[in-house]
């Protein structure tokens, strides 16, 4: 079987790191010599200029090989069940970076009335992965309910698993991938320990290693994110170890 494609989030790296490194272009060199086969690239670490240079994180990112995936710091549907009006805009601007996928939040879906859904979607050749967050919206019950009528309603709507965010809603992540891996074409790799009264994520390496259950419990094909935190003193060797540690599982 063809090795599942290993994609490393720029935030990882952490928001300070990141701009001390010069953004998300410096950090694309890194990724490829580490091995990686992908990027994802995170608007929140944007400035208001990087998103008037898109055509060229683009061409940036073409030069290294790499795959291309847009996340998103928002929700799907908004507090009043109505649907995210600036989701062609994201669309559009994971278009113009050359992202295959476009991650957001469920938020507070409440049905699929608005047919304005179907013409953003058909409208981009970028697909909609979206995501649990840490947030009560994205609690496994809300999700399955999406999911099943979305598939119900044939739309080209898939999930980003975050395998760590079920520790802030309160729920079995294993449980959750049963439920769910059907709809799985996105895996955040992330393990997280109790930090206060919330938790916050680790890495692999300081875990119990439950993560390697969780993570057979997923589609094997689907694209690995690393999505926790990418740190020390040699960045290349320690995004190499985890993505050569993630290929191999």
């Amino acid at each position: 079987m063809a090795h599942p494609e290993i994609i490393v989030v720029t935030a990882a790296y952490g928001t300070h790191k990141v701009a001390e490194l010069g953004g998300q272009t410096a950090l694309l060199p890194l990724i490829k010599a580490a091995g990686a086969d992908g990027v994802e690239i995170r608007r929140e670490l944007f400035s208001e200029d990087d998103l008037l240079q898109l055509h060229s994180l683009n061409k940036a990112i073409a030069q290294q090989q790499l795959s291309a995936s847009y996340s998103v710091p928002e929700a799907l549907w908004l507090e009043d069940g109505s649907l995210n009006p600036r989701l062609g805009q994201f669309l559009l601007e994971a278009e113009q970076m050359g992202a295959k996928r476009l991650k957001i939040a469920l938020g507070h879906f409440v049905d699929l009335s608005d047919a304005s859904l179907v013409e953003v979607l058909a409208a981009s050749p970028v697909t909609v992965v979206v995501e649990n967050d840490q947030t009560p919206d994205s609690k496994l019950a809300p999700m399955q309910t999406f999911f099943h009528r979305t598939c119900d309603a044939a739309l080209p709507l898939d999930m980003t698993f975050d395998m760590g965010n079920w520790q802030w809603t309160g729920e079995d992540a294993l449980q959750a991938a049963a439920q769910l891996s059907r709809y799985v074409s996105y895996i955040h790799v992330k393990a997280a320990v109790p930090h206060g009264e919330s938790f916050r994520a680790v890495a692999l390496d300081d875990t119990d290693g439950s993560w390697r259950a969780l993570l057979k419990a997923l589609p094997a094909d689907a694209p690995r994110g690393i999505e926790f935190p990418l740190e020390g003193e040699d960045l290349l060797a320690v995004t190499r170890h985890y993505v050569d540690l993630l290929r191999a599982v």
